[in-house]
């Protein structure tokens, strides 16, 4: 919070504090005891929800209409790779093969994609990747119809939404709900700063969740129709924290119509970690912005 003062302003200071420091010790002291109040202003965000809590033992730092129900754009993939990470038995190296319906699914809705191949082989890490980097809702759509139960792929990707929900209650979340598997949502996918917040803290519990969500890029090989391999296009992670926010870990961000831009984060500096969420804020540039100011009062309160 406080840089380095220089030219005309650092000589007056330095000044002030001399004339401070003859006039007599107790103002001194009084003058550098206010300093640190002064650096712990609670912030002010454009973003309409905030939450930041210490992750350590979820003691909540900062709150904006933190239990206000908003739509989450792509901040629900958090809860579709937490979902699929617990299944039991998981094989991370199994191997599920791109389907047409995905292709079709992310062009109709004009979607944030991991650009997969129809016929292509693709591990369950990989999808996790391209689900979590680029935000592919092709890769959330694979892992849905693989990780639901039923004998359609209607009904297994019902199946997995219901596996988010019941996630979402196991947790003890009260306004959290999902009507999908990527955020694209039907009129009823909703969570608040709080929520997300909780949901991504338990997420960060995986080994493999944490080492997906601080890569800033992956390279995908996959297995093409023919067995031969293919080398995909890099996935670049959508969050800018981690190459702007010294001790970002993640998380996800999410924007769309209605949720405008999210962002849910985790920085760890001096062995403290801090996760939150801003929603509904105006811009790309903006939500890192808020998410910043909201990281360095966690670190500077905790």
């Amino acid at each position: 919070m406080i840089t380095a003062i220089s030219g005309i302003k650092g000589s007056r200071l330095r000044r002030a504090a001399a004339v401070t420091v003859t006039a007599g010790a107790v103002l001194a002291g009084g003058a550098f005891a206010a300093a640190p109040a002064q650096a712990v202003t609670t912030p002010s965000i454009v973003a309409k929800g905030g939450y930041v809590m210490n992750n350590a033992n979820a003691k909540t730092l900062y709150t904006k209409a933190a239990d206000t129900k908003r739509s989450t754009g792509s901040t629900t993939k958090i809860m579709t790779a937490k979902v699929v990470l617990a299944q039991s038995n998981l094989n991370l190296d199994k191997k599920v093969t791109i389907q047409k319906a995905y292709s079709d699914y992310v062009v109709a809705n004009n979607a944030s994609q991991a650009h997969l191949i129809v016929g292509d082989k693709v591990t369950v890490r990989q999808l996790l990747y391209g689900l979590m980097l680029p935000s592919g809702c092709d890769a959330a759509y694979a892992l849905a119809d693989t990780y639901g139960t039923g004998s359609t792929r209607a009904a297994r990707v019902k199946s997995f939404i219901g596996k988010m929900n019941k996630a979402a209650t196991a947790l003890g979340l009260k306004n959290t709900h999902f009507d999908s598997f990527d955020g694209i949502g039907n009129g009823n996918n909703y969570s608040t700063p709080r929520d997300l917040t909780k949901i991504a803290s338990s997420a960060m519990k995986n080994a493999t969740f944490r080492t997906v969500v601080k890569t800033k890029k992956y390279t995908a090989k996959t297995i093409t129709k023919t067995g031969s391999t293919r080398t995909m296009s890099p996935w670049t992670n959508t969050n800018g924290l981690l190459s702007s926010y010294s001790g970002t870990i993640g998380i996800k961000t999410g924007s769309g119509p209605e949720a405008k831009y999210c962002l849910v984060f985790a920085a760890t500096r001096n062995g403290k970690t801090v996760i939150g969420t801003v929603l509904a804020s105006t811009s790309i540039a903006q939500r890192e912005a808020d998410a910043k100011k909201l990281m360095n009062y966690g670190f500077a309160v905790l």
